[in-house]
């Protein structure tokens, strides 16, 4: 691996993060299509690079939001000493607790199945043409009825449960919850806004489990260089997402991304029909 293949991932893992097109599916089907095998060729470096990638985008929404963060801190810090729940941001810090811990424990139980099984290019494309399907649905009948303020523990639960489907690569995180928002009628910004907070626990505590295992074995050699540009590179390039996703859904739907996902889906079946690569992966 080198620092162009650090380049590349940097920007496809910081963009599709955030935007609703799957991060795991791109960062499989990019490789996939290149034919990169180095991942395959050393498991290392993908559980590695995994590491810079995913702190690189936790930067970035940390940057983007960083105003919003502290406050959730103060109000949690506060409404834990109170014992008692009493303005909208203690309530918001709450329900993003709440939103986190399905992801949190089924992201840890089924960590080997999620990579071994759930990671076949066909796989990926099935997910991402239904899943566009879906999201089309939803966006074009729910109604713009709610703000974040408006939320109840029970729909927080309901996006927690529904993120941890997005484990699968092709899903997409933030695609789930923003499109479950949308089901609950919420504003596409709110909903937006709500799936990046809750981004912050889900890619931090990622990073963090991932992280440890790394600083345990140390970075394999050769590694330091791409790491360090992958973070940086992941890091601007989500930046950009979250800035372009919220602007844009004040004034457009989910459409692009629909169309988006079905050409992808399409274009993956077609490169495996016609024999240029393997269902399976390389």
């Amino acid at each position: 691996m080198n620092v162009v293949h650090a380049i590349v991932l940097g920007i496809v893992q910081g963009l599709t993060e955030f935007l609703p097109i799957s991060s795991s599916g791109h960062l499989i089907i990019v490789p996939w299509a290149l034919g990169w095998n180095f991942f395959i060729e050393h498991p290392d470096l993908n559980k590695t690079f995994d590491v810079a990638l995913h702190t690189g985008t936790f930067i970035a929404v940390l940057a983007y939001f960083w105003r919003d963060v502290l406050a959730l801190i103060r109000d949690f810090v506060r409404s834990l000493l109170r014992r008692r729940i009493l303005t909208q941001g203690e309530k918001l810090a709450w329900l993003l607790v709440i939103s986190t811990i399905p992801a949190g424990i089924i992201g840890v139980a089924l960590e080997s199945f999620i990579e071994d099984q759930l990671g076949k290019p066909w796989l990926i494309a099935l997910l991402v043409i239904v899943f566009a399907a879906i999201m089309w649905f939803i966006d074009s009948t729910a109604p713009l009825q709610r703000e974040m303020r408006d939320l109840r523990w029970s729909d927080a639960l309901l996006i927690g449960v529904a993120q941890a489907l997005a484990l699968a690569p092709g899903v997409s995180r933030s695609g789930i919850t923003i499109v479950t928002g949308r089901a609950l009628r919420l504003e596409r910004e709110a909903a937006a806004r709500y799936s990046f907070l809750l981004t912050i626990p889900v890619i931090g505590g990622a990073a963090l489990y991932k992280g440890l295992k790394v600083a345990k074995d140390g970075l394999p050699a050769g590694m330091a260089e791409p790491f360090a540009v992958g973070t940086i590179v992941a890091a601007v390039s989500g930046f950009v997402a979250v800035w372009f996703l919220l602007g844009y859904l004040r004034r457009h739907d989910l459409k692009l991304f629909v169309f988006y996902r079905f050409a992808l889906g399409a274009a993956i079946l077609l490169t495996i029909g016609l024999g240029a690569r393997s269902a399976t992966g390389l």
